[in-house]
C-alpha cells in the first residue's frame, strides 16, 4: 500500500488559476480542459445571451453576467499525472474564496493580459501566495491581440510583484501577426491553426532547430527577430531554477492565446512536469506529511445547491494525508464525533460522480446538512490534529436586508445561514432588534445574495445601507471587563452566523476610538475557521 501510495502522491498536481478580472482566466481553464479530454466543446464566456457557459461558471448569475463568482473543481488526468485544477473567482469583491481556495493548492498559474500588464488584484493575489510561499507559474494571455512588448510585460511583472521571471516560451508577433510561441523549455516550435474549437490535435508543423531554413519560410521576417529575441534573452535572462521556483522566488513564464489554443499545451506540459507534488502542510500540534498512513483532510469551501432540485450542501474537502475510501469511518475533530464519508464525490464543475478512492492532493466533496464547516478538520488519527489558516475576514460593507413577503420569514432565515457557511458573506443579529444585516468584502456580494435568495430559496428581498462601516469580533479573559463593554456598548454589538459576538462600528474611526477607550477587549480583524 505504501508503494502504491507514494505512486499517486507523486503523480498529483493541485493548483489554482488567478487574475485579475477578463484576463481570460475561464477560457484558459477550459483549454486545459479540453488537452486533458475532460471536455469536448469549450462554453461561451462572452456572449451573456448564449446557450453554452463556461463549463466552470455553473450559477445561474455567472452565466448572465459572464463573471465567475464562485471558485470551481475540476480533475482530470493529462499524461500520467492527474490534476486538480481550482478555478477562482477573479473579482475583488469575491477575493475571499479565493484566498481559501489558495490554502488548498500545492502551486498556482496566474493569467494576465499582456495587453494590460499587471493589474491590481493580480497585485493582492501575488500578495497571497508570497504569504504561503505558494509557487507560482504565470501565464501572458491574449496575444492575438496588441499589447505591451514582452519584456516590458516581465519587467512589469518582477518589478510590482516581486518575483524573478524566466520566460519557458517566447511569442512570435502580436494581434495580427502573432503566429504563435516558441517553446524555449523543450526548444521546439509547433505551429497550430487558430481558432480550433474543439479537441486539440497532434500534428501542425514541428521546428526543432531554429537554423531550419524552414522557419524563415513560414514566418519571413519574423523568424529573425524570434532569433534576435531568444539570443537576448540567453545574455540577459538567468537560468530557470526549479528549486527557486518551489521556494517562490522565480516564476517560469508563458505566453500565447487562450482563445486560440497557442501555447495552452506548451504550458500545460511543463507545468505538470514542474509543478510540486503534494507535501507536507501545516497544522497543529504537528505538520502533516501526504505519505503517512492516517487519513487527514480539510474542509477549505462550502457550497449550497450545486444542484438545486436536491437543496443540498457540498462540503469541498482537501485530502493531505492517507488514502480515502468510499464509507471510511473518520474522526470530525470540531465536534470531537465519528463520522462515515459514505458518498463523497469527485468534480466537473457542478457535474460529479461518486469516487471509490482518492489520494493527497485530491479535493473531493462530501454531502453536509450543517454540520461541516469552513475549516473543520477530518482524520482516522487518534491524536487531536488540526489544519489552520482557513480564516473568516472583518467585513467592510453592510447591508439590511429586507424582506417582501413577510410569511417567508422562515426561508430567508434559512437561505441566509445556509450561504453564510460558504463564507462569502457574513450574517449578522443585532443584539437590539430583529434584522438581519449582512457583512461582506466587497459590494457585489449583496447583488449575488439577493439573486441566490430568490433563484434557490424562492425568498424575493432587497437591502439597504445600515450605518456601520466597520467590524470585529471581540474577546476578552477579563469578563469583568467584557461585560461593561457589553452593557455600554449593546446598540453595536451583534452575533455572527455562528454565535460569535462581534461589535459592528459606524466607521473605521470610531472602531479605531472604541478600542483605545477598551484596552482590555481584543477586537479581531479576522476569526479562524475551527
Amino acid at each position: 500500500m505504501a508503494g502504491k501510495l507514494a505512486k499517486e502522491i507523486k503523480a498529483r498536481r493541485t493548483f489554482g488559476i488567478i487574475s485579475h478580472p477578463d484576463a481570460g482566466k475561464t477560457t484558459l481553464t477550459e483549454k486545459l480542459l479540453l488537452f486533458g479530454g475532460a471536455i469536448q466543446l469549450a462554453g461561451s464566456v462572452k456572449a451573456r445571451k448564449a446557450s453554452t457557459h463556461a463549463l466552470s461558471d455553473w450559477m445561474a448569475i455567472e452565466q448572465e453576467r459572464g463573471i465567475s463568482v464562485t471558485s470551481s473543481v475540476m480533475q482530470f488526468v493529462y499524461r500520467d499525472y492527474t490534476v486538480n485544477l481550482l478555478d477562482t473567482p477573479g473579482h475583488q469583491d469575491f477575493s475571499e474564496d479565493t484566498y481559501r481556495v489558495l490554502t488548498a493548492v500545492d502551486s498556482a498559474l496566474m493569467v494576465i493580459d499582456h495587453a494590460k500588464g499587471v493589474e491590481p488584484q493580480t497585485e493582492k493575489l501575488m500578495e497571497v501566495c508570497r504569504m504561503r510561499n505558494t509557487p507560482v507559474v504565470t501565464f501572458i494571455n491574449k496575444l492575438d491581440r496588441e499589447g505591451l512588448d514582452p519584456l516590458e510585460i516581465l519587467a512589469q511583472i518582477e518589478d510590482k510583484l516581486q518575483i524573478e521571471c524566466v520566460p519557458l516560451s517566447w511569442p512570435i508577433g502580436m494581434g495580427k501577426q502573432f503566429k504563435g510561441v516558441y517553446d524555449i523549455y523543450r526548444g521546439q516550435l509547433h505551429l497550430f491553426t487558430p481558432g480550433r474549437a474543439t479537441q486539440p490535435e497532434e500534428g501542425g508543423v514541428v521546428i526543432r532547430d531554429l537554423n531550419d531554413p524552414l522557419l524563415d519560410e513560414l514566418l519571413g521576417s519574423a523568424a529573425v527577430k524570434l532569433r534576435e529575441d531568444l539570443d537576448l534573452l540567453a545574455g540577459a535572462a538567468n537560468p530557470f531554477d526549479h528549486q527557486e521556483f518551489l521556494k517562490a522566488s522565480q516564476t517560469p513564464v508563458f505566453f500565447g492565446s487562450a482563445i486560440n489554443n497557442f501555447g495552452v499545451k506548451e504550458l500545460l506540459d511543463a507545468f505538470v512536469e514542474l509543478a510540486p507534488a503534494p507535501g507536507c502542510r501545516p497544522a497543529e500540534p504537528r505538520p502533516v506529511c501526504p505519505d503517512e498512513e492516517e487519513f487527514s483532510g480539510f474542509t477549505f469551501k462550502v457550497q449550497a445547491n450545486m444542484n438545486p432540485a436536491h437543496r443540498d450542501r457540498i462540503a469541498f474537502f482537501r485530502i493531505c494525508s492517507g488514502r480515502f475510501s468510499r464509507g471510511m469511518k473518520v474522526r470530525h475533530q470540531r465536534l470531537g464525533k465519528e463520522v462515515i464519508l459514505a458518498n463523497a464525490t469527485i468534480f466537473m464543475a457542478q457535474d460529479r460522480s461518486n469516487v471509490e478512492e482518492a489520494f493527497p492532493g485530491d479535493i473531493i466533496g462530501i454531502h453536509n446538512h450543517g454540520t461541516i464547516k469552513i475549516g473543520d478538520t477530518f482524520t482516522t488519527a487518534r491524536e487531536a490534529l488540526s489544519f489552520r489558516g482557513v480564516p473568516n475576514f472583518a467585513p467592510e460593507h453592510f447591508r439590511r436586508v429586507i424582506l417582501k413577503n413577510p410569511l417567508r420569514a422562515k426561508q430567508l432565515a434559512k437561505g441566509l445561514l445556509q450561504l453564510a457557511e460558504e463564507g462569502a458573506i457574513q450574517v449578522f443579529r443585532p443584539r437590539q432588534g430583529n434584522d438581519f444585516i449582512l457583512g461582506a468584502v466587497g459590494v457585489l456580494q449583496f447583488e449575488v445574495t439577493v439573486a441566490r435568495l430568490k433563484a434557490e430559496y424562492g425568498v424575493d428581498a432587497v437591502y439597504e445601507p445600515v450605518p456601520y462601516g466597520a467590524a470585529r469580533w471581540i474577546s476578552s479573559e477579563d469578563r469583568r471587563a467584557l461585560a461593561e463593554f457589553e452593557a455600554k456598548n449593546q446598540n453595536n454589538l451583534a452575533l455572527d452566523a455562528e454565535e460569535h459576538l462581534a461589535f459592528l462600528s459606524e466607521s473605521p474611526w470610531m472602531l479605531s476610538r472604541t478600542m483605545e477607550m477598551y484596552p482590555k477587549i481584543t477586537f479581531h480583524k479576522t476569526r479562524e475557521h475551527c
